[in-house]
């Protein structure tokens, strides 16, 4: 028998590679796990000023929607239900998106995220020219244009279908990286992992921009997540390649 070539790898040598450049997914597993520390960022933003309520995570909101209903202090009903009716107008809007866009995938990322931009800049906008105690129906307003953006992105990110990359929610994602630990590769351990690990940073990030500036500020950072996605999905839909293709 031949001994082993020295040049040889193992199976997983390319394992970093792939997650910033898959065969299959092309340049998508990067730009999905900047919108997964935009989404931190969003859901700091959401829970830390906007009177505790989720614009990403609706499982989190329904529940939020049923503490306000049964008088717990603190929750806000009418934030909550714009959240999740923004949630759902995003959501359809993504389908419409779709509808158009979905049989390239760079171009339905770079076109779902400049949309995407155009309203969390109105947010932006919104939460610049009020003070941090903004009233009632200022904080709903960008409670339910955030929610649409994250609809719009929760849309667009089950489209294109990258494996556990969702954007939005993690909960599937922990508990893959529990159950399938030791049929898994490391390739898929590992992108599990910085997806956690992505919106774990972007709280991180949103949550200090709140404590030590202005709420703005951390829709500014939402902001260039976003410009930088959509610049690198419009640079990367110019030039033919196979992941492009649903």
């Amino acid at each position: 028998m031949s001994a082993p070539s020295s040049t040889s790898r193992p199976p997983d040598a390319k394992v970093w590679p792939r997650l910033i450049a898959d065969p299959a997914h092309g340049p998508l597993p990067a730009l999905l796990l900047l919108l997964t520390v935009l989404t931190g960022v969003i859901d700091a933003v959401s829970i830390l000023g906007l009177v505790r309520v989720f614009v990403a995570n609706m499982t989190g909101n329904v529940v939020f929607i049923a503490f306000a209903i049964a008088g717990v202090a603190g929750f806000s009903l009418a934030s909550s239900v714009a959240a999740l009716a923004g949630f759902l107008g995003g959501a359809f809007a993504g389908g419409l998106i779709i509808d158009r866009y979905g049989q390239h995938r760079g171009r339905l990322l770079r076109n779902a995220c400049g949309i995407e931009f155009v309203i969390v800049a109105i947010a932006f906008v919104i939460t610049l020219t009020s003070h941090d105690d903004a009233s009632r129906s200022a904080k709903v307003a960008v409670s339910a244009l955030c929610a649409v953006a994250m609809g719009i992105q929760n849309t667009t990110a089950r489209k294109l279908a990258v494996p556990d990359l969702t954007t939005t929610v993690l909960t599937m994602t922990l508990t893959g990286i529990a159950a399938d630990v030791r049929r898994s590769g490391f390739t898929v351990v590992a992108r599990r992992v910085f997806a956690v690990l992505a919106m774990f940073v972007g709280g991180i990030a949103g949550a200090e921009l709140f404590l030590h500036s202005r709420l703005a500020w951390a829709l500014a950072l939402a902001l260039f997540l976003l410009a930088v996605v959509t610049i690198a999905a419009a640079l990367s839909s110019r030039r033919p390649a196979a992941w492009n293709t649903v």
